[in-house]
């Protein structure tokens, strides 16, 4: 990872959900462009093997178990991502999940609550204790990870389309909050990507869980190239935007 014009040498970067799936592809990514990268998630296991390929190939990485939907456990993680590494540059918010399927009638409370907790809840207790980290670097980004249901839901999905809704009113109205201090705020919609969770859905159905013919169906792996692209943008790069890897319209 020494090798080369690394394009994110000398920053620090905290992934959440980082122990498998899209966040462990974007963690690698980053640390592979020269990043510090402290990797996130309820299970420290994950984490703690996400940290073992970025430091099999050169570079550093720092093992956390944190709950998003803690707050604490949330100041803690950019506590010791800061003792270890100095600051803090780079933000993505990728812990998500769905607890919650079907009808609004139907659903259980509880469910509809912890779902929108996770994924809405979640990202903003990260971003509010990220921004004074990243003011004093004088500069930085928040990458969002939403989803293509935050814009348009089928039926039977309220609680995960109205959380990814939100974190996208989120990322704009912070976006509005933050641009003087040279931080962005961006979502990213990865469109479907084939995770362990999603191939477990196909293995107890049959024909594919992604239905939409023009759809391009992608490896976590898949995913990095655009969070690369926006972690990399210049300090008045874009913000308050939506970047999509969906082919459909909405």
């Amino acid at each position: 990872m020494a090798e080369g014009a690394q394009r994110l040498a000398e920053r620090v970067a905290v992934v959440t959900g980082a122990g498998r799936g899209i966040g462990k592809a974007i963690a690698i990514a980053y640390a592979r462009e020269g990043a510090s990268v402290s990797c996130a998630a309820r299970t420290l296991e994950e984490v703690q093997e996400t940290v073992r390929e970025i430091e099999s190939q050169g570079g550093r990485g720092l093992a956390l178990r944190t709950d998003v939907t803690q707050l604490e456990s949330v100041r803690r993680m950019f506590e010791s991502t800061v003792q270890e590494f100095g600051g803090l540059d780079i933000l993505v918010a990728n812990a998500g999940g769905d607890y919650a399927h079907g009808t609004v009638e139907d659903v259980e409370v509880a469910d509809w609550l912890a779902t929108l907790e996770l994924n809405l809840v979640g990202a903003y207790y990260c971003a509010r204790t990220a921004i004074p980290y990243l003011k004093r670097r004088g500069a930085g980004k928040i990458v969002m990870i939403g989803s293509g249901m935050g814009h348009r839901s089928p039926p039977g999905a309220s609680a995960y389309a109205c959380a990814k809704a939100g974190l996208w009113m989120l990322t704009r109205v912070l976006a509005q909050e933050l641009w003087q201090y040279n931080i962005s705020v961006n979502e990213l919609i990865p469109g479907p990507v084939l995770t362990q969770r999603v191939r477990e859905a196909h293995a107890q159905r049959e024909g594919s869980v992604f239905n939409i013919e023009s759809e391009w169906v992608k490896n976590p792996e898949d995913v990095a190239p655009l969070a690369l692209f926006l972690a990399t943008q210049p300090a008045r790069g874009p913000t308050a935007q939506s970047f999509s890897l969906m082919r459909r319209d909405g």
